[in-house]
């Protein structure tokens, strides 16, 4: 095969449509951009959740005097009350699975919602007796935490057993969300880039069609007629996909790493070696489905 006639007749079809292979581009950045950032995003749940659920505590809530339930009928918890539940959280029972805890009671249950809602007017009508005493506990395995509720749930002087990963949860289900969002928005996009690289080749092989014909004649190869059109494809969607790697990078080092980790500095964050590693399975996916759709594409018209 000749190549630099193949690469002139390549450079020849993007000359004579330009403006298709730049909204091939367009939309190929766009839509990669978008599956970069949902995989990304999967990163990020991915270290959250090996973060926080590491630090993720059992809130032990006890009786006040404005407390419903069953075991919270004879009002706040009694100094009797408190003890038993400590006797219980270091139980032979339990002790296997708590790595630690500790006692918060009214006046640092008060301090902490002061200093958490400050700038919120509900803390001047907030009292100490208001807030529950409360039991924090770290678990050696968060995700054993149905023990202890399932032992302390029914203790007289126990309002509620709350895991924190509950919160979590919900967290991370939102920023699901937002990314099978992304990657929703991503397959549409990826689809009008792959339809876009099919019309561009269409219109290229239609433009020189004489050309084509004169090729067939002489005997040219299947493969040979096909080749410069699929390297059009493959070109404006190599081109977009390395913008879109760009996108990611600079998204990580200025948005993620320059802002997000120094305003949020007690959660982790993805860095350059995950945006590094998104990169190339956004160039292989773009040029994937260029080469397959161009070739799809330049075969229904040569009827090959």
């Amino acid at each position: 095969m000749r190549f630099a006639l193949v690469w002139a007749e390549v450079a020849n079809g993007l000359r004579r449509n330009f403006s298709m292979v730049v909204s091939v581009i367009l939309v190929t950045f766009i839509s990669l951009t978008f599956v970069g950032t949902a995989i990304l995003l999967q990163m990020q749940i991915g270290q959250m959740k090996n973060y926080w659920y590491d630090k993720a505590q059992v809130a032990v809530y006890l009786c006040t005097d404005v407390s419903a339930g069953e075991n919270c009928i004879d009002g706040a918890a009694t100094e009797a009350e408190v003890k038993a539940v400590e006797e219980t959280l270091s139980s032979e029972t339990l002790s296997p699975f708590i790595d630690k805890y500790y006692f918060e009671d009214h006046e640092q249950a008060y301090a902490n919602f002061q200093e958490q809602f400050k700038d919120n007017p509900v803390a001047e009508y907030v009292t100490p007796e208001q807030l529950n005493e409360t039991f924090w506990v770290n678990l050696k395995d968060p995700s054993q935490s149905a023990v202890l509720v399932e032992a302390l749930s029914a203790q007289k002087g126990v309002e509620a057993v709350t895991d924190q990963r509950s919160y979590l949860d919900q967290i991370f289900s939102i920023l699901n969300s937002a990314s099978y969002t992304a990657i929703g928005v991503a397959g549409l996009m990826l689809i009008a880039a792959v339809l876009l690289i099919a019309t561009t080749i269409r219109l290229s092989a239609f433009s020189r069609r004489r050309e084509l014909g004169i090729m067939r004649l002489v005997g040219a190869s299947n493969r040979f007629i096909q080749t410069p059109f699929i390297l059009e494809g493959v070109f404006a969607a190599l081109v977009g996909s390395i913008m879109a790697g760009g996108a990611i990078i600079a998204l990580v080092h200025f948005f993620v790493q320059g802002y997000l980790a120094v305003n949020i500095p007690l959660t982790s964050f993805v860095g350059l070696s995950e945006a590094f590693f998104v990169v190339p399975i956004l160039v292989v996916v773009g040029s994937l489905l260029a080469a397959i759709s161009a070739n799809f594409a330049i075969t229904r018209y040569l009827k090959i």
